[in-house]
């Protein structure tokens, strides 16, 4: 046990020599922090950050301009702490975009912003109207056709990222790690069954096989889920069996046998906690793999569905703005996308690395 936790701590000691695994983790743990209280970090704290103001749509980051915020209801609804942490709170009020504004008493006079240059005049009793009157915002980031904030958006999608790679990656390491371990402890005709099932969905490439998954299930926040993570299991399947038939046949598996310990005891206590190096390697790129289908099936319409906001639908609403005035919309949340990427792809190269320093230094 206690060589067990020496090479245990050897290895975070290695991991956090690796300036590029250590940039990956505060990059995750940021990301992790800012989806957890998205809600409380985003300007538009509503739910979806899906706020429309369709007179201040495609502006340029650091647009700010003040507002005139008119109930639609009378009380607007209350919400808890966890309830805003999980959905956000519901405005309760629309947001006038105003040029100019004049009180006499409780009367409000202002000229209502309709485009560049462009204004009307319009009237507003104080009682319509909610505490504070008037506001100004900051959009740093700009807005997009609906006139939303692209901030709160680009927040928003921060969760929809980590989620879809937290359920893939659980999933597809719930399947791998059963049926390779399965194959490789077992062997035989149920290794046989095994491989040919891992062949068959390896020739299908990735893409394709979640397109076909993903219409089987319908379009959908879980649908996506479970369709990526039921397309990367099959790298986490060839490794552990790989690993599972190199170790089965050592003396202390052997000697597990004599002692009549069960298979599953065997496999579960013994042959598993032997390999997580390499499970967590494949994992992290499994977790980067699963972004970017992701953002993939939203781009092109089968992936998350509006009002929700995710990376990938974010460039597929905006990627006509590239090549014209606002290029910003299309090319913020692809840089979101490549800097999570490269975070898991860092992490996972620096535990690839650990792990087989660690291995050569327990073999030598």
């Amino acid at each position: 046990m206690k060589m067990t936790q020496t090479a245990g701590w050897q290895l975070w000691i290695r991991l956090f020599k690796n300036k590029g695994a250590i940039f990956g983790l505060v990059v995750i743990f940021a990301s992790l922090f800012i989806a957890v209280f998205a809600y409380f970090l985003a300007p538009d704290g509503s739910p979806n950050a899906n706020r429309m103001i369709p007179a201040i749509a495609n502006k340029k980051p650091g647009f700010h301009m003040q507002f005139l915020k008119v109930r639609v209801t009378k009380t607007p609804e209350k919400t808890g702490f966890w309830r805003k942490l999980l959905n956000g709170q519901s405005d309760g009020f629309r947001y006038i975009p105003l040029t100019s504004v004049r009180r006499q008493g409780d009367i409000y006079h202002i000229q209502q912003y309709i485009d560049e240059d462009i204004s009307e005049p319009a009237v507003y009793d104080a009682r319509q109207l909610a505490d504070p009157a008037i506001v100004e915002l900051h959009f740093r980031l700009g807005t997009d056709k609906f006139g939303r904030d692209i901030l709160s958006r680009l927040i928003l999608g921060t969760r929809v990222s980590l989620a879809v790679g937290l359920v893939a990656v659980l999933l597809s390491l719930t399947v791998g790690i059963f049926l390779g371990a399965v194959a490789g402890y077992f062997g035989g005709k149920t290794d046989n069954a095994v491989m040919w099932l891992i062949n068959v969905v390896w020739s299908i490439p990735t893409l394709l096989l979640v397109f076909a998954l993903t219409l089987a299930l319908g379009k959908g926040f879980w649908q996506v889920f479970i369709a990526v993570g039921l397309s990367l299991w099959v790298s986490v399947a060839r490794l552990v069996r790989g690993q599972v038939l190199s170790m089965k046949s050592l003396e202390y598996i052997e000697a597990a046998k004599v002692l009549g310990f069960s298979n599953t005891r065997i496999i579960i206590k013994h042959l598993l906690p032997n390999i997580i190096g390499p499970v967590l390697v494949i994992a992290a790129s499994n977790f980067a793999s699963a972004i970017i289908i992701e953002a993939g099936l939203s781009f092109l319409g089968l992936g998350v569905q509006p009002p929700m906001s995710s990376w990938g639908l974010m460039i597929k609403e905006n990627y006509n703005f590239i090549i014209t005035s606002n290029p910003a919309l299309a090319l913020i949340p692809g840089v979101a996308i490549m800097l999570l990427v490269l975070a898991f792809n860092l992490l996972g190269n620096g535990l690839r690395d650990a792990t087989d320093t660690a291995s050569v230094t327990t073999a030598s």
